[in-house]
């Protein structure tokens, strides 16, 4: 588990493709790696990796096939910047919001503006996802926290202040650019709360579909 705090920027060292998954070495610049071991999860743009060689300043990964075609680590090359945060502690301040780093789909930024010393940025969601996605709750992109502020159909946005901008890859995106997008974990496990018992959703919600579901005594 992660928060979504981004604790430093690294930048992927080498790229070797063995036996069709993908070997991920990633530079840690700034990231303490002190209390890393064989084993530990970091996450890389959101998506939860297990180190499996690890110095001070670099650390080695395993990236299965099917989390190279669902995420944006496929497009990675050799410099490239990405996002990393350990996996938190019990005494880690929760200064995001609980994510599990695993992608839920990419989407796409259409705009960047600017809003006094914050910018602004609409993403496109796939459709499967859009449902996910409230005002005011919570989203992951690439590793970030972030809260949602309008949502429109497809698209939402998302201010990101000065030291965001600054402390993580954001400041690189362009109108264009593809992100890994987490949903909120509590999102996701309300609508499967809520299912029907043959898998579909509930047309209605009410008192007693809440109650039977354990939300309310």
């Amino acid at each position: 588990m992660f928060t979504g705090i981004i604790e430093a920027v690294g930048n992927v060292a080498r790229l070797e493709a063995v036996g069709g998954d993908l070997r991920l070495t990633v530079n840690t610049t700034t990231l303490d790696m002190t209390d890393v071991g064989n084993g530990d999860s970091i996450a890389v743009n959101g998506v939860c990796l297990t180190a499996i060689e690890f110095n001070p300043t670099k650390f080695t990964a395993d990236v299965s096939s099917e989390t190279v075609n669902l995420t944006t680590l496929k497009d990675l090359t050799v410099g490239s910047a990405v996002n990393l945060e350990k996996a938190l502690l019990p005494t880690t301040r929760l200064g995001g919001h609980l994510v599990s780093g695993h992608v839920d789909g990419i989407g796409k930024i259409m705009e960047i503006s600017s809003q006094a010393r914050s910018i602004q940025l609409l993403i496109q969601v796939p459709d499967k996802l859009k449902r996910y996605i409230a005002v005011k709750g919570s989203v992951c992109i690439d590793g970030t926290s972030l809260t949602v502020n309008t949502v429109n159909d497809n698209t939402f946005s998302v201010n990101i202040v000065p030291h965001t901008q600054q402390q993580t890859i954001i400041k690189t995106y362009s109108p264009g650019s593809w992100v890994n997008l987490e949903v909120d974990l509590i999102a996701r496990y309300l609508e499967r709360l809520l299912q029907t018992q043959d898998g579909d959703s509930a047309a209605d919600i009410s008192m007693t579909t809440l109650a039977d579901a354990g939300f309310i005594q």
